[in-house]
This record gives C-alpha cells, sequence and structure tokens, in this order.
C-alpha cells in the first residue's frame, strides 16, 4: 500500500486547521501541521484533529516546509508519497485522492493540484495572485518549455524526487523553486484541475501589500537564476 503523509505549513489558522484535518482521506498515514510561529489555538486544534504538530520559529513557509521535512527524515519508515496543503481551509482537502492518482496510477514523480477558474470561488484569488500565476507560468514557458498554468500550494511529489530536488528556499518562493526544479531534474509532472474556495482568515501573503511585493520579488528571482544557469 503506498504510504502518503501530509506537510501543512501553519501560521495562526485556529479556525481553519481541524476542518482541515478532518477532510483529508484516511489513506493518509501521518498528517503534520507544523506551526510557525502561531499565537492562536493552532498548535491545540491541530493535535486535538489528530495531526502531528511541530514547531518552526523561523518565520517564513520555506522554513515550515523544511521543518515538516527533517522531521519526515528521522522517521524509521519513509513515505512513499509527500502532499504539501495549506492550513486555511481553501483548498479542498478530500480532492487529495486526485492529486495522488497519477502518482499511484502513472507514475508519475510531481502533480500540481491547478486552481482553474471555472472551480474557483468568486474572490477566492486575489487579482495580484491571479496576475502573478500567469507572469510566473509564461516565464516558465517562455524560457523552459514548462507546461505549468498555475503554482498551486496543493501539490503530491514522491518522496524520494523531492528528496532530490534538495529545496532551499525558506519563504516565498518554495513552490516556484519546486516547480523549476523539477524541470531542470527532467521528473514526469502534471497537473489535475482543483477546486478552490475562499480562505477562513486573513492570507499572510496575498493580503498584505509587503507579502505580495516580497512573494512577487522571490518568485520571479527564482525564475530569473534558473534562466541563466
Amino acid at each position: 500500500m503506498t504510504k502518503i503523509n501530509v506537510i501543512i505549513p501553519a501560521y495562526n489558522e485556529a479556525d481553519s486547521i481541524a476542518k482541515v484535518i478532518n477532510d483529508i482521506p484516511k489513506q493518509v498515514e501521518e498528517v503534520i501541521v507544523v506551526s510557525n510561529n502561531s499565537t492562536d489555538d493552532t498548535e491545540k486544534n491541530a493535535s486535538n484533529a489528530g495531526a502531528t504538530v511541530l514547531i518552526e520559529t523561523h518565520k517564513g513557509y520555506g522554513y515550515a516546509c523544511l521543518k515538516g521535512m527533517d522531521y519526515i527524515s528521522k522517521k524509521t519508515n519513509k513515505p512513499d508519497i509527500i502532499v504539501f496543503l495549506d492550513g486555511d481551509y481553501s483548498d479542498y482537502p478530500e480532492e487529495l485522492t486526485k492529486i495522488v492518482a497519477p502518482i499511484i496510477e502513472n507514475n508519475t514523480d510531481f502533480v500540481i493540484g491547478a486552481r482553474v477558474k471555472r472551480l474557483r470561488e468568486e474572490g477566492a484569488m486575489t487579482v495580484p495572485q491571479i496576475f502573478g500565476n500567469w507572469l510566473a507560468t509564461s516565464l516558465m514557458t517562455l524560457f523552459f518549455r514548462a507546461k505549468f498554468t498555475d503554482l498551486g500550494p496543493f501539490r503530491a511529489i514522491k518522496y524520494n524526487k523531492l528528496l532530490a530536488l534538495k529545496m532551499e528556499d525558506k519563504t516565498y518562493g518554495w513552490t516556484v523553486e519546486m516547480q523549476l526544479k523539477a524541470i531542470k531534474q527532467k521528473l514526469s509532472y502534471t497537473e489535475v484541475p482543483v477546486n478552490y474556495r475562499n480562505r477562513i482568515g486573513v492570507s499572510k501573503v496575498s493580503g498584505t501589500v509587503k507579502g505580495a511585493i516580497f512573494a512577487g520579488i522571490k518568485i520571479l528571482g527564482w525564475i530569473f537564476k534558473y534562466s541563466i544557469k
């Protein structure tokens, strides 16, 4: 049986984290919530919902993801697949089965949950998010002939392939770094259309001007860095 672990970076997601965990299909072996300096009941609510809770004091999405990976690296029984999922309930965790299906059924290395317009709740993505996704994926097509249409956070990857990527970004560039390195290492990849709704709470990235600007700079930085390699 395929072993699946889920990593959920979370910062002050007390109102949503239990909903996310409870909607994750039971085929998942372990759900790992990485609290990134949460000051509310995120950690307690995640633990009560049955997740393994880790604490990462360095602020940053990438820091949280790396913390989860470090924990998994020390487990005796390593997973076959890692799924990354946000803790704000904007994704539909029950669609995890769709996300991992190409890996299990077709031996695909890497799958992105694409937040296509027809499946997106009105207002679920901000104008800067939509533009940023378009710009980033267009540049990846231009420079690398990539076929990505989204930088969606809901994604699955074979564990051994994830390790080979040697992920390093600590903040906003985590998702695009993974996609660029997947292209460079010639991983097989695909996108699966997923539903997307308005998140619970305020986004720490797209919900602030500072967050949107820094995310954009990080994403474009990674793309241009790889375009000259």
